[in-house]
């Protein structure tokens, strides 16, 4: 006996020469749409009546449309009509798919039927791309790469700006205004929020931001008492008061081999910039207390750009008054500091005559004059940049580290002072820079086995 047969046809079913699935067609008209819905669910419904169906792709399309209704509402868009509504599955189960819901690839976010793999790999791998750019902008190599790239090209910059203007004073006073006026315009557009400091923070602020300008002016005084080379020897004992300063008003631990590892980076300074020593008792002292400014100078800098709870459980040598911590933002502790910095080196630049020549050098009724302002302003705009990443730079790895990264750098300025102006050095130059380029590795080695 042959079984029953239905003797209800199926309805004519445009292809679409895309799909290939009537659903998707465009020749279907709004009225025509519903008819064939109607017509799918009665379908459904009479097989369902017919007895209990396992098929879950019948199951689906039953959930899947919505209640009947004898209005017939004209769309616009397939998606607009009551067929697509949010209730309608991402997709139907199928024998051939174990974990329906995939991501959609042209879709930034995952569909809400996805499954939990398929979400927990999206998320993990957000995360992970996440994890990767904080890492980055912690990382002490990133920064002190930075440092490195934006003091070498100041430097040489510098001293191409200097030729054609002459004016160190006028030139470091332009680069604290541009350093005020950055810091400005940064916290307008939101970049960092200015900290609300109490009455003792705010004098410890001001402390520091004469200290900032002090520095400056005793270390441009102590150069036209001392020979550039003796002056540099000199500097480069930095570490060795850094370090003092840090065990004095701190009590911070150093180990020997990390004390030992200064060694070669300041012999190789002394090396690197030896020439005509020449210098004057007076300046002598000069150069030795902008050595120890610049020291003390560092450490403040650090210690104001960290967090109270970062306070060490040492018990420092001597009880000193010592800088609070008020983890201040590098681009507010900038704004600050630099207004005082440059009301200092007018007022130097006034006193030593040199502010009018300044301005009649950078008068801009002449082409030479509007070029060469141009060039100074370009050169402000590196020093911004370049204070905003020694701050930055200082805050993460340390004021030791940081007079260590300053020694390095003038090694590598001399050396690409030689293949830039032709500079010619002598043999006992060479080994210097030799000596303090391997002296930085080996106490970047030293730290780096610390910190592991």
């Amino acid at each position: 006996m042959r079984p029953a047969r239905f003797d209800t046809h199926a309805p004519s079913r445009p292809q679409s020469p895309r799909s290939g699935s009537f659903l998707c067609s465009p020749d279907l008209s709004s009225s025509r749409w519903q008819s064939l819905r109607f017509h799918i669910r009665d379908q459904v419904q009479s097989f369902s009546a017919a007895g209990p169906s396992d098929d879950p792709l019948a199951l689906s399309i039953l959930e899947a449309l919505p209640p009947p209704t004898d209005k017939v509402t004209a769309y616009g868009s397939p998606r607009h009509r009551p067929g697509f509504s949010h209730s309608t599955p991402a997709g139907w189960p199928s024998p051939l798919l174990t974990e329906p819901g995939l991501s959609s690839t042209a879709l930034p976010v995952l569909s809400p039927h996805a499954s939990e793999s398929s979400k927990r790999l999206t998320l993990r791998r957000t995360k992970r791309s996440r994890f990767l750019s904080s890492r980055t902008l912690k990382s002490q190599a990133f920064w002190l790469t930075l440092y490195f790239a934006f003091n070498l090209g100041l430097t040489l910059y510098n001293k191409l700006v200097l030729v054609q203007f002459p004016f160190p004073y006028t030139l470091t006073a332009l680069h604290a205004l541009c350093g005020t006026l950055g810091g400005l315009i940064l916290r307008r557009r939101g970049a960092y929020v200015p900290a609300q400091l109490s009455a003792r923070s705010a004098a410890a602020l001001v402390a520091f931001s004469v200290l900032y300008a002090v520095n400056i002016a005793v270390s441009n005084v102590s150069l036209q008492m001392v020979t550039i080379p003796f002056h540099q020897v000199v500097r480069a004992a930095t570490p060795i008061f850094a370090t003092a300063l840090s065990v004095l008003l701190f009590g911070t631990q150093f180990t020997r081999l990390k004390i030992l590892s200064l060694i070669p980076v300041m012999a190789g300074v002394a090396l690197a910039t030896y020439g005509d020593y020449y210098f004057t008792f007076f300046g002598l002292l000069l150069t030795l207390l902008g050595t120890f400014l610049a020291a003390l100078k560092t450490v403040y800098t650090n210690v104001l750009q960290s967090s109270p709870s970062a306070q060490r459980t040492h018990r420092p040598l001597l009880a000193l008054p010592a800088p609070p911590r008020l983890a201040l933002h590098p681009l507010d502790l900038l704004t600050r500091t630099s207004p005082l910095a440059c009301a200092l080196c007018l007022f130097y630049a006034f006193a030593s005559g040199e502010l009018g020549h300044a301005r009649a050098s950078l008068a801009p009724t002449t082409l030479a004059g509007a070029a060469r302002l141009l060039v100074i302003l370009g050169n402000g705009m590196i020093a911004f940049g370049l204070n905003v990443v020694s701050l930055s730079a200082n805050k993460r790895v340390g004021a030791l580290n940081m007079t260590v990264a300053a020694n390095v750098k003038q090694a590598l300025t001399i050396l690409c002072a030689v293949g830039i102006f032709h500079l010619t050095i002598t043999p006992a130059n060479a080994l210097g820079i030799v000596v303090t380029i391997a002296g930085g590795a080996w106490y970047a080695w030293v730290e780096y086995v610390g910190h592991a």
